[in-house]
């Protein structure tokens, strides 16, 4: 009897409803990022099948994993069931601490890799269900605290291949960096969805604050991602309808620091044309022409001071970008074998496990900054193509939400988002093929990094918000 009406009861649950809280969502942005990432840990195990220890899959490891996983599934339920906030943070606390603890065993990576990523996953979907719109009051107490571990950093972080980045937490170390992205985003968000944000205040307000967070992450020194914050802040900038031409003078500097050490005619007709542009866009025309030279003047003098604060190893990144072969056996190691691995691949790859480059450890970094030459070398082009094509509908769907958001704030979010991922894509995959110079930006869900993983999750689960509550839900 009992058992009858368990199945009666069971056939007349609504299991549509454990879906309410997130029917706004986009769904692919659930399922992109998961499949990347799942991609991911593949790729990486191949990378290190001649590393993984024999006795690491032991029954009671085994049975941590699976007691892990379970316990999200039930935090994912519980986000439904539970009304009351603490339900929601204690089960899911325990959860990512069993999740946690499993990642500190001596794992290979590419379990820790799902691992994170099911718990990446799981953020995401609270993230999505939370209203993005309360990340307003609290945008000033998020940007102060990650610049504040950034400064921790400086004084007692961890230090690892030249650059000190890292804070250790028991055995876990946490990268502030990659959550500083998503802190100016947030707060860039909040400042440039107010009316007046096309102005010049507004702009100089918004450079004010990213500086203060690209310092410090520069000083690291951690060129890469520095770089990164520019991006998000030139995306978020041209979405808040800021004139174009401020944002090509206000990138300008950077190419004249190329162009007056390199080809000084090149220089010349580059600075005419920025004062054609400052003639053209700026309040005052004959002022604008004329600090448009002179900007562009001290930016090729501070190419000299700039070359001289770079650390030895990004020096020889730059110089290997440009010729990888004077180094072969040193600097230009990395790109010469990674374009080998990706050319080896040819139409179809050479198999998953069995790349020449890739099981021969002939890559450095591969499992990191350089997984790209891996898929190119075992999955051949057509792999990389299908990779490719991932973030560009990932992309596109962050567009089109950022197209329908309810207001300019969780647009700005979206943008915000979109700039990160699609910089660190081009940058990742262009060094890997001798485009763009080794800067140690990894590929979104597909490099091993557990604070970059963790982030870029936690980003796409705020703009799954922005999703998700377009429209006022009634549960």
């Amino acid at each position: 009897m009992s058992k009858t009406m368990l199945l009666k009861s069971i056939k007349s649950f609504r299991w549509k409803s454990l879906f309410l809280p997130w029917q706004q969502a986009d769904l692919w942005l659930f399922l992109l990022p998961l499949g990347l990432s799942i991609l991911g840990g593949i790729m990486i195990r191949s990378t290190e099948l001649n590393q993984i220890t024999p006795g690491w899959w032991q029954p009671w490891v085994f049975a941590c994993s699976v007691l892990a996983i379970v316990l999200v599934v039930v935090v994912v339920v519980a986000l439904y069931v539970a009304h009351e906030s603490w339900q929601q943070w204690l089960i899911g606390g325990i959860a990512f601490g069993l999740i946690f603890m499993k990642a500190f065993l001596a794992a290979p990576k590419w379990a820790e890799h799902i691992l994170i990523a099911v718990v990446g996953l799981s953020l995401m979907l609270l993230c999505a269900r939370w209203r993005y719109e309360n990340l307003i009051k609290w945008h000033w107490v998020i940007y102060g605290i990650t610049n504040l571990s950034l400064i921790f950093v400086m004084f007692a972080g961890t230090s690892a291949k030249g650059a000190q980045r890292w804070i250790s937490i028991g055995a876990f170390n946490v990268q502030p960096s990659e959550f500083a992205k998503l802190s100016l985003i947030i707060t860039l968000a909040v400042l440039l969805s107010a009316k007046n944000s096309a102005t010049m205040g507004s702009l100089v307000r918004s450079l004010a604050i990213t500086a203060v967070p690209w310092g410090l992450v520069f000083l690291q020194p951690d060129l890469g991602t520095s770089l990164v914050f520019g991006a998000i802040t030139l995306g978020m900038l041209y979405w808040a309808n800021v004139n174009p031409g401020w944002l090509i003078l206000l990138s300008s500097p950077i190419i004249s620091a190329i162009l007056f050490n390199v080809y000084l005619p090149g220089w010349c007709a580059w600075s005419a044309l920025m004062a054609f542009i400052g003639w053209q866009t700026l309040p005052w025309p004959v002022r604008g022409a004329v600090g448009a030279v002179a900007i562009n003047l001290i930016g090729g003098e501070a190419g000299h001071i700039f070359w001289s604060l770079l650390k030895d190893y990004q020096k020889n990144r730059i110089i290997t970008f440009l010729n990888p072969e004077h180094d072969p056996l040193g600097s230009g190691y990395h790109l010469i074998q990674s374009r080998i691995a990706i050319g080896s691949g040819e139409l179809w790859g050479r198999g998953l496990y069995h790349g020449t480059q890739t099981q021969g450890n002939f890559v450095p970094e591969q499992h990191t900054d350089f997984i790209f030459s891996a898929i190119g070398e075992e999955l051949g082009f057509v792999g990389c193509i299908v990779v490719l094509l991932a973030f560009w509908f990932l992309c596109l769907r962050l567009v089109m939400i950022a197209e329908s958001s309810k207001n300019n704030f969780g647009s700005l979010l979206a943008v915000g988002v979109l700039a990160m991922i699609v910089f660190q894509v081009i940058i990742n995959v262009g060094m890997t093929i001798g485009l763009a110079p080794v800067t140690g930006i990894p590929l979104p869900w597909v490099s091993y990094g557990r604070s970059a993983m963790l982030t870029n999750f936690i980003a796409v689960g705020l703009v799954e918000s922005v999703a998700n509550y377009r429209q006022r839900l009634k549960f």
